[in-house]
């Protein structure tokens, strides 16, 4: 157990997060499973990686606030010696129309999508550092891209998590670390309504691949960049959606 390598995902208790963790915890991964609330998700999630033989620890918090945040990178370093793969999947996407948005929505929203990628980067960096290895994985989206109609918010704060992925890559890619940001494409999680998506046919024909996305799809991506063979893949972008945005 002591020479795992441990993976601390955000937002682990359902859909892509809950994917990613279980993917990998199939190769060997030590999981710290990360929820804001719903804290039986994360333990539905811990007794399947156990029922498959693997290894997990829960840290519930809310990564939008710092002590908190850090808190959920000391349980998993106490617990596991140091975070080798830090994978920041979750995150929040409320409607803030620009003229009319309060200040303070704005932090919150910045604090949980980017903020909260800055405290747990340094809280987990100086183990990736000293052991000589690391993989730092973030999460932007197609329109946060693009510019969201009614979600700027979100969009500058996914932009900034995009500045952050380049900026460590550069800094820390001498010492085996990198760092790399995923753009999924539309996906549909265990947990998701299709109908909520309203135009869920339109969106497949639209879309070059037919379909529209699995959890499974960026939980592939995530395992490509944290193993030995993704390691020359550093501060890039890598959009998995199918082919709709090239």
């Amino acid at each position: 157990m002591a020479n795992k390598k441990c993976a601390l995902i955000t937002g682990s208790g359902q859909n892509i997060g809950r994917a990613i963790a279980i993917d990998l915890a199939s190769r060997g991964y030590s999981i710290v499973l990360n929820g804001s609330t719903n804290q039986q998700a994360c333990q539905n999630v811990a007794d399947e990686i156990a029922a498959a033989g693997g290894e997990s620890t829960i840290a519930m918090g809310n990564i939008g606030v710092c002590e908190e945040a850090q808190s959920i990178a000391k349980t998993a370093i106490d617990q596991f010696g140091a975070v080798d793969v830090l994978v920041c999947n979750a995150a929040i996407r409320p409607n803030v129309d620009f003229l009319n948005s309060e200040e303070e929505e704005w932090d919150r929203i910045f604090n949980v999508n980017f903020k909260s990628s800055y405290w747990l980067a340094r809280a987990c960096l100086p183990g990736m550092v000293e052991k000589g290895w690391g993989r730092i994985i973030q999460f932007t989206g197609m329109n946060a891209q693009q510019g969201y109609e009614g979600k700027s918010a979100v969009s500058v704060s996914k932009h900034a998590c995009w500045g952050l992925t380049k900026s460590l890559a550069k800094e820390y890619g001498r010492h085996g670390i990198t760092s790399n940001i995923i753009s999924p494409g539309t996906i549909i999680g265990e947990t998701d309504n299709p109908k909520h998506f309203g135009q869920s046919e339109t969106l497949k024909k639209n879309n070059p691949s037919g379909r529209l996305g699995k959890p499974q799809d960026i939980s592939s991506a995530v395992a490509l960049l944290v193993s030995d063979e993704g390691g020359f893949i550093n501060g890039q972008l890598l959009q998995v959606n199918g082919g709709v945005v090239t």
